[in-house]
């Protein structure tokens, strides 16, 4: 899909533009937000046991851990 400067279009085509955004969002199936949110607590409740940000990364696969400690005398 080609890239618009808006700026180079004349006001029909913006709000011929507008009218097509505007025509696809109507057609979406709306949700209450309420019931999304429960959605989504559920799946993250459901995945919790896996999640590396809650349960971390263990000592012996963390690919970040140093090898070795450097020692000043």
């Amino acid at each position: 899909m080609p890239v618009i400067n808006v700026e180079d279009l004349t006001d029909k085509d913006k709000a011929l533009m507008e009218v097509t955004q505007l025509k696809t969002e109507v057609k979406l199936e709306r949700w209450l937000t309420s019931k999304c949110c429960e959605e989504i607590k559920d799946y993250i409740q459901a995945g919790v046991e896996e999640d590396i940000l809650v349960k971390g990364i263990p000592e012996d696969k963390n690919p970040f851990k140093e090898k070795g400690g450097c020692v000043i005398s």
